[in-house]
C-alpha cells in the first residue's frame, strides 16, 4: 500500500478486482484468500496482492478449474511448476473429452434436425429419432 492509495478494505478490494463483496467472502471461506485481522473499531485492510490473487482465481475459473483445483494450484505455487503443469494437462484432457462429447451431440442434433420434414404432419422425424433404441447409447 502506498501513501497515495487508501487502505484496501473489502469494498475497495471488490471494486479493484471487479467482483462483489460476497465473492471475496466466499473465497475466504474456501481458504483461497486470507481474511486479515480486524483491528478494534476499524476495518480489515487487505494487502495489495489480494487484487492479483482474485484475478488469478477468476481467470483460472474461466479456464474451467474448480475452486478446489485453484486452491491446489495456489498451494503448489511457483516452486512446483511440474505439478502445476500436470494439473493443467489433466484439465486440458477433461476439456478435450467434453468437446468431443459436445461434437457428438451436435452431430446427433444435426441428424435429427435433417430428419424433420415439416410437410409430414403424421409424425415427426425428430421425435421418432429420439425414440429409437440405441440412439446416443454407447
Amino acid at each position: 500500500m502506498t501513501r497515495n492509495n487508501p487502505p484496501l478494505t473489502i469494498g475497495r478490494l471488490a471494486k479493484a478486482a471487479n467482483v462483489n463483496i460476497e465473492t471475496i467472502r466466499h473465497y475466504q471461506r474456501k481458504g483461497l484468500i486470507i481474511e486479515p485481522e480486524k483491528p478494534l473499531g476499524g476495518f480489515r485492510h487487505y494487502p495489495d496482492t489480494s487484487v492479483d490473487r482474485i484475478r488469478f482465481i477468476k481467470r483460472a475459473q474461466q479456464l474451467g478449474f474448480s475452486l478446489e483445483e485453484i486452491k491446489q494450484l495456489l498451494i503448489l505455487g511457483d516452486q512446483h511448476c511440474r505439478d502445476v503443469q500436470s494439473l493443467a494437462k489433466e484439465k486440458r484432457n477433461e476439456i478435450q473429452q467434453k468437446i468431443a462429447g459436445l461434437l457428438t451431440i451436435q452431430t446427433a442434433l444435426d441428424d435429427l434436425i435433417s430428419s424433420c420434414h415439416t410437410d409430414d404432419t403424421s409424425h415427426c422425424g425428430f421425435i421418432d429419432g429420439l425414440s429409437q433404441k440405441g440412439f446416443l447409447e454407447k
